[in-house]
């Protein structure tokens, strides 16, 4: 028994003695967008299964305490014939064999790490250490050594692949030292390897329209010496076969580098949205491997829907109803001051029916709930007041022509802060438990996150808003302020939900649970009242989280709260009937000087005021009018009001 043992042992030892793993290449920075980092693996034998091995970043810094932020389960892969597996994202080159985000890997002074185990050892957070440990590699970018990350690992050599935004790559050498130098992915470092002959793939453009055509051509940087005959695949989602038409098998003749094939798109009368297919190789043997792969097309649907409402720009009013319950709100008559403020939050806080999602589940809230209504395929963008594809999310540093998501009430000022669970979009009926006290979740509430265009997003930044000149923000230059009334009310709505955050006058200091300017944002609101846009977010908010944003559903609550009726005990029914809506018409929009006022039928009176929420004209008007108003160029907000009702219309003047 003894010696069946020994025997076992020796056996065990002499697998990983003889079939070692090791770290080969890691390049952890590159210039400007960090997307084409790597790591590269080398086994002693060629097509080594890493079955049971596993990959872990460790982060070095001060907050991330030599523990893991990264794994990768190594689980079904192997190496190629020179004993290498690649691991980057979709846009290294040659294509890597294991695919992660790009820009994952983080620069140092940090760790990788091979172990023999599995993924659900190294949960976020775990201490770097030599349990099971095969190879480690610690590193940096021109940073001081992390000597207690090197005695976890028990490595006592750091390796700088350079100064930040370097070019350069961390290579072991056959001695088992390191050098930094141009980056070799899937090539042997030092010494004789197999070579290989790498196939590009391209395309004229990045997008097309259904119905037309375009050719791909694959190439090679030197003519084959062979026929080679190979297949791929455009699937992707909802996008297959039914969606195109053309041939997937190609052959680069022998004396020749390239072969092209043209696929022509299907022009269907479905709304299936935006698509985007996906031109994968599906059978490429060795030598020959992908230069690039996973190459992503846009295929524009042109049977997107037109919603029955109109834009922030060009408003409509009573289209799109409440879909709040029967009674909703009838806990707050007859309430005032902080009483009426508690009734509120007792209601949209409620912790018996209100739900948190997870913050990657707001992506999916703000497709739906900032959609397009002139366009079904695009979200509408709040700031810059335009329409965006759906597939233009952001997923990478670079957020040229992206849209994001945008903290109304910004995440520094409220607090607010991701968990990993917030990482998973696990839909609708998933969903965390929160009360009044649950301020982490003011990161994740749809109602305060809108699309927004990523630039302008980081332009936003934290700053109160208000006067520019004063530190505040009012949107971008040549926008029309379509979306003030939009922020006043969602930023009023996190006071309310929230405990521990409050708008205050004035331009606040970068303090945490403080955001101004209020009086600013009581004028938007007042000049820019809720419209169908909103209240379909509204609804569409609600479905998901069980509550409403009060001020879209009962505007006057704010004065009641914060405006000119503080100290009065808020009556819905009369709320209500002070709130009726004027039915007028005021055009042409856009206008030059002159606006024709239509629908009324007994004494008014017209308030012009900017979309800063300055009173520029007043008109008193009996019936239908004709007004020379001679503004310079610009958005107005014209308030009509007659016999207490009122209404406000967005007019563009030339």
């Amino acid at each position: 028994m003894k010696k069946q043992f020994s025997l076992l042992v020796l056996l065990f030892v002499c697998q990983f003695t003889f079939s070692q793993i090791v770290i080969n290449e890691l390049d952890c920075d590159t210039p400007s967008t960090d997307d084409k980092e790597f790591v590269e693996l080398k086994s002693d034998t060629p097509y080594f299964s890493l079955d049971g091995y596993v990959l872990v970043f460790f982060n070095g810094s001060s907050s991330g305490g030599d523990s893991s932020y990264f794994t990768v389960a190594l689980d079904g892969y192997q190496t190629d014939i020179n004993g290498l597996l690649v691991i980057g994202s979709d846009t290294l080159a040659p294509f890597p064999q294991l695919l992660i985000s790009a820009n994952t890997i983080q620069n140092g002074a940090d760790a990788v790490a091979i172990y023999s185990g599995s993924e659900s050892d190294f949960p976020e957070g775990t201490l770097a250490t030599q349990t099971n440990l095969i190879d480690a590699l610690v590193y940096d970018t021109s940073d001081s050594d992390d000597s207690v990350l090197m005695s976890l690992l028990g490595v006592t050599e750091q390796i700088n692949e350079g100064s930040s935004n370097n070019t350069n790559s961390i290579q072991r050498l056959q001695d088992g030292s390191y050098v930094s130098t141009t980056p070799t992915p899937r090539e042997v470092n030092d010494g004789v390897g197999e070579s290989f002959i790498a196939i590009s793939m391209a395309t004229d453009q990045d997008q097309y329209n259904e119905g037309e055509s375009f050719d791909i051509v694959f190439s090679t940087e030197e003519n084959v010496t062979e026929d080679i005959t190979f297949s791929f695949t455009l699937d992707n989602y909802g996008f297959n076969a039914s969606d195109f038409s053309g041939d997937t098998t190609v052959t680069i003749p022998n004396g020749f580098n390239s072969v092209s094939t043209t696929i022509t798109l299907i022009n269907d009368t479905v709304d299936e949205g935006d698509e985007e297919l996906i031109i994968k190789y599906e059978n490429l043997n060795w030598p020959y491997i992908a230069n690039n792969n996973f190459l992503k097309l846009r295929v524009n649907d042109d049977d997107f829907t037109v919603a029955p409402f109109g834009t922030p720009l060009n408003p409509t009013y009573g289209i799109v109803q409440s879909t709040q319950p029967a009674g909703y709100y009838d806990s707050l008559d007859g309430l005032a001051d902080a009483e009426l403020h508690q009734a509120l939050q007792d209601i949209i806080a409620d912790p018996s029916i209100v739900r948190a999602q997870t913050y990657a589940d707001v992506i999916d809230i703000l497709k739906e709930a900032d959609q397009n209504p002139a366009n079904s395929n695009q979200v509408w963008l709040l700031y810059t007041e335009q329409g965006r594809a759906k597939l233009d999310y952001q997923l990478t540093s670079d957020s040229n022509g992206k849209w994001n998501r945008e903290h109304t009430y910004p995440r520094s000022r409220g607090g607010f802060y991701s968990i990993e669970e917030d990482e998973i979009a696990d839909g609708v009926d998933v969903f965390w438990t929160t009360k009044a006290d649950s301020l982490r979740h003011g990161n994740s509430d749809a109602h305060a996150l809108r699309a927004v265009d990523g630039p302008e997003n980081s332009s936003r930044n934290n700053k109160n808003y208000g006067d520019p000149i004063l530190g505040g923000y009012n949107g971008p230059e040549n926008t029309l302020g379509s979306f003030y009334g939009d922020v006043a009310r969602s930023v009023l709505y996190m006071e309310i939900r929230f405990n521990g955050l409050q708008v205050v006058n004035g331009f606040s200091e970068d303090t945490t649970g403080e955001l101004g300017d209020l009086a600013t944002l009581l004028e938007w609101h007042r000049n820019d009242p809720p419209d169908d846009f909103e209240m379909n977010r509204n609804n569409v908010v609600y479905n998901w989280q069980f509550n409403r944003n009060p001020f879209i559903d009962q505007p006057d609550l704010v004065e009641y709260i914060w405006g000119n009726m503080q100290g009065q005990a808020w009556d819905q029914e009369l709320s209500a009937a002070e709130n009726t809506t004027l039915q007028v018409e005021v055009y042409p929009n856009p206008a030059t000087n002159m606006v024709y006022v239509n629908g009324l039928l007994s004494p008014a009176k017209v308030e012009v005021f900017s979309v800063e929420g300055r009173k520029v004209k007043t008109y008193p008007i009996n019936g239908n009018t004709v007004l020379n108003v001679n503004l310079s160029t610009g958005m107005y907000l014209f308030k009509i009001t007659s016999e207490d009702k009122a209404t406000v219309k967005k007019i563009f003047i030339n």
